[in-house]
């Protein structure tokens, strides 16, 4: 029998992980109602960024030292490469059939895949080694965390925090809502909508960024592939919370990563479904979930205005 406030442990670090990537799909979302597949590739950009600050430091530098270097690295990779994505491949065809830029999204992610793999030639032989904490695992009483995962429990609070007080408090945050309800009058009023949309996808590759650096730290490698699945799963989230919700986004990561650690944890316990526990099992947990809320409360948790004009 599992521990059940480890395992909730578990979940919740999980489900911070996958809320900070799915804050990238909601904020486009939210502001042109485009499904930005090509996200998860863009988090899996911002490791490969943080990786290769660490690999240009002098050797014997210090994880924690390397820390914010390797963030800002991963960052200025994440967000050139959204911003272009934007302004070359989705800005265009923008206005025309809805089903294009989602095409475009699905190609883009490819395209970005293949370019990683060329210009890394050692991530072709598998996944690379990140830098991480050294030492045990920091026990909190009832639960237990990695060192690699502390990161990500100070991050993903810090970050929803900065974002709640900018979108809310500050011009352009005001702006960005303004745009996201109607941004035909917005342009009217003088906003310039193409600089919110950049500023937004920006900052979603931003976001993409520190939860790749969190997950290099939580187990201990980056690879080209690692964003196809981790981009499905904020995906999941974005929808399970309510799309286009910035603070849906990360209740839903929340929830999915529970319920993902739990399913996998203790379904192999439950009478006549033990061939369906297991980590063989995780990934399938998430989508069926992804399928029920689609079914029953397709707004999401926290019904959010750009669910209901999907």
């Amino acid at each position: 029998m599992h521990d059940l406030p480890q395992q909730l442990a578990n979940g919740l670090l999980l489900g911070a992980l996958y809320g900070l990537i799915a804050i990238g799909y909601t904020m486009v979302y939210g502001i042109v109602q485009l499904i930005n597949f090509a996200h998860g590739e863009i988090f899996m950009i911002g490791g490969f960024g943080a990786l290769t600050a660490w690999l240009w430091l002098p050797d014997g530098t210090g994880v924690l030292v390397a820390l914010p270097v390797m963030i800002l690295l991963g960052m200025v990779f994440s967000v050139t490469v959204a911003i272009g994505a934007e302004r070359f491949a989705y800005r265009p065809l923008r206005g025309g059939p809805r089903l294009a830029p989602l095409i475009t999204a699905i190609g883009l992610s490819l395209v970005l895949q293949q370019l990683v793999w060329s210009f890394y030639p050692k991530a072709r032989d598998g996944a690379l080694s990140f830098p991480h904490f050294e030492g045990g695992r920091i026990d909190l009483g009832a639960f237990s965390i990695s060192r690699g995962d502390l990161f990500l429990l100070i991050a993903a609070p810090a970050c929803m925090i900065a974002l709640g007080v900018f979108v809310s408090k500050t011009r352009t945050g005001r702006a960005m809502q303004a745009t996201s309800q109607d941004p035909d009058t917005a342009k009217l009023m003088g906003i310039n909508t193409d600089r919110i949309i950049v500023t937004a996808f920006g900052i979603g590759a931003a976001f993409a960024a520190i939860a790749a650096v969190a997950h290099g730290l939580k187990y201990g490698e980056v690879q080209f592939r690692m964003g196809f699945i981790a981009g499905l799963k904020a995906f999941t989230a974005a929808v399970l919370g309510g799309i286009g919700n910035i603070y849906g986004a990360m209740i839903g990561g929340l929830v999915l990563g529970v319920a993902e650690t739990l399913a996998t944890a203790y379904m192999e316990n439950v009478p006549g479904m033990s061939m369906f526990g297991g980590g063989a099992w995780k990934d399938v947990w998430a989508f069926v979930l992804l399928i029920l809320v689609l079914l029953l409360r397709p707004q999401g948790i926290l019904g959010s205005r750009g669910a209901d004009r999907a």
